[in-house]
């Protein structure tokens, strides 16, 4: 409406303008080379307008004329460029799609009428990559690593084509060199952390998490709880040579993560062994209050060595006062109760926990029938229930179980991984817990190694898994060989081996060693990386589809993996 205003103002002010000068004609004389030109003011005026109408006309033309060159070079180019863009983008939804023909057909479209551009080598490693061509998906990202504007693209496409081929020391190269940026992508963070997780290099991985929380690729609580995690690993590492040290690490890693049991445990040992107790126990307190476990409740009735096992039942029970209704309070406070040979007190703690018992529970109540009673028959029955109990929780992993807390999962390397729950609960599981022998992603420096033994004598996974439960109880074994006797074999059900097989079946919960310092492989790398993170996005899995020369999944050799921890020993 407003445009309509201005239009007709505009109009109405050009006629007032014409009628003026018609209504004061006037006359122009005009005098120049021997020629005189008279006419009227207004004949002057309409003479001038198309002068300048024509002037323009002829400045169009000829800048038109001048222009043209460029003009059809840049039609040209835009054909090119909407060629090469249907192209990339069709090629890019037939990789997604796992179509390795069509994107190989737009690959070449793409290459010929846009060679060079990135989307065009991004497509060309992808389409290597879909068809099982790692070495040319390798080509294509090192010319994207070799210029400035893909330099970050390429590097992050080698450092996965490394680890998917198993090769630490290039995927730690890669990392390394896209960290040297001045803007810090955050998977070269992340792996360069990693790395030094794995090698147990905690000082490293500490300047590294520094560089991580500078570059602004962390939360401010996930840094805390991460630095927490490696300043107890440092800890653990350093308590036999230097536990003034040790105490110094625990102590801030308590600080950082209250509620981090075993740096609370740790702390509250190495206090509690210099004789400051108090400080011991308000660690141990702090840390019990947000997570309860078995290790502080254990750490806080060793609070004073020389205590007898009452003062130890005592303390354990003012610990569980400040988590009434807790199993794990009710559990310590049995176990304490035990030892103290105060079975009315261990009879109350788990009398509410017999309804549907755990194998803890049930391996405590059947100690507890044997030590007030001496009732071997009933003793077998809960040792018998303690075999097809539920699980208790365990330090898991993604799918492996410790019998202590790790700083790194053994599997993928990843930090803070391990957490106290039942093995099986959760959606990180597919059906069983991972076996050592059949998927060797992780080799455990094990002090001792069980005999080999055929695949035939291997035992069903489920009885597996219920006699490696079984001996995570000390006390269940201890139980049955100390109390019990033969006659405690007998009562397991008739599908159990005896001992000797038990010895030597290969469990498929492993637990890690008590000397084990770091792991020895990399997890391998994600399977797909989505095409939602382009441009960071190095290709889609190749696996997706059948590839004409698939590779070997074989973890590499120890030899292979002392080399690569080598790097981070000079």
């Amino acid at each position: 409406m407003i445009r309509v205003v201005i239009f007709l103002v505009v109009i109405g002010l050009l006629a007032f303008g014409a009628v003026w000068l018609e209504d004061r004609p006037g006359e122009v004389m005009i005098t120049w080379l021997g020629y005189r030109i008279e006419t009227s003011v207004m004949d002057l005026a309409m003479v001038l307008v198309a002068l300048v109408v024509v002037a323009i006309m002829l400045w169009s033309g000829i800048r038109a004329l001048m222009r043209s060159p460029g003009l059809v070079g840049n039609h040209l180019r835009a054909r090119r460029g909407a060629r090469g863009y249907r192209a990339v983008s069709q090629g890019l939804v037939a990789v997604g799609s796992g179509d390795a023909v069509a994107a190989r057909k737009f690959m070449d479209e793409a290459n010929r009428v846009a060679p060079g551009e990135p989307l065009t080598l991004l497509l060309q490693a992808q389409t290597a990559q879909l068809s099982g061509d790692r070495a040319g998906a390798a080509r294509s990202f090192e010319r994207m690593a070799g210029r400035n504007d893909t330099r970050l693209l390429g590097l992050h496409g080698l450092f996965v084509e490394a680890r998917r081929r198993n090769d630490p020391a290039a995927a730690l190269l890669h990392a390394e060199e896209a960290a040297k940026q001045a803007s810090v992508p955050g998977w070269a963070g992340h792996a360069l952390l990693e790395f030094r997780c794995i090698a147990g290099d905690w000082s490293g991985a500490l300047q590294r998490l520094e560089h991580n929380i500078k570059s602004k690729l962390l939360e401010k609580s996930t840094y805390q709880r991460q630095r927490a995690v490696l300043l107890t690993a440092q800890a653990i590492a350093v308590q036999d040579g230097d536990r003034d040290r040790a105490k110094e690490l625990a102590l801030e890693a308590t600080k950082l993560a209250p509620g981090l049991v075993p740096a609370a445990a740790l702390a509250g040992r190495l206090f509690a062994e210099a004789g400051d107790t108090r400080k011991a126990g308000r660690i141990i307190e702090a840390a019990w209050r947000i997570n309860p476990h078995p290790d502080l409740a254990e750490a806080y009735a060793h609070l004073r060595p020389g205590d007898s096992a009452r003062e130890r039942l005592a303390r354990v029970e003012s610990l569980a006062a400040k988590a009434q209704g807790n199993v794990e309070a009710a559990l310590a406070v049995a176990r304490a109760a035990l030892d103290a040979q105060e079975f009315v007190i261990a009879r109350q703690a788990l009398t509410p926990l017999i309804a549907a018992p755990s194998r803890r529970v049930a391996t405590l109540m059947a100690e507890l029938e044997q030590k007030q009673h001496g009732d071997e028959g009933r003793a077998r029955e809960w040792m018998k229930r303690a075999l097809h109990a539920r699980r208790d929780p365990a330090w898991t992993a993604d799918g492996f179980v410790s019998e202590r807390w790790l700083p790194v999962s053994p599997v993928t390397g990843r930090l803070d991984a391990f957490e106290w729950k039942d093995p099986l609960a959760g959606g990180d599981h597919a059906g069983m817990l991972i076996e050592a022998e059949e998927t060797p992603a992780v080799e455990m420096r094990r002090t001792d190694a069980a005999p080999a033994r055929p695949a035939a004598d291997i035992p069903r996974p489920a009885e597996d898994l219920d006699r490696s439960a079984d001996r995570a109880s000390s006390s269940h074994a201890e139980f049955v060989e100390r109390d019990l006797g033969p006659s405690g074999r007998e009562a397991q059900s008739p599908e159990t081996p005896d001992a000797s097989a038990r010895e030597a079946s290969p469990a498929i919960v492993r637990r890690a060693p008590r000397q084990t310092r770091s792991v020895a492989a990399l997890s391998l790398a994600p399977a797909v990386i989505p095409l939602l993170h382009a441009p960071d996005d190095p290709g889609p899995d190749p696996e997706a589809r059948i590839e004409p020369h698939p590779e070997s999944t074989d973890a590499p050799a120890a030899d292979n993996w002392s080399r690569f921890r080598q790097l981070f020993r000079h």
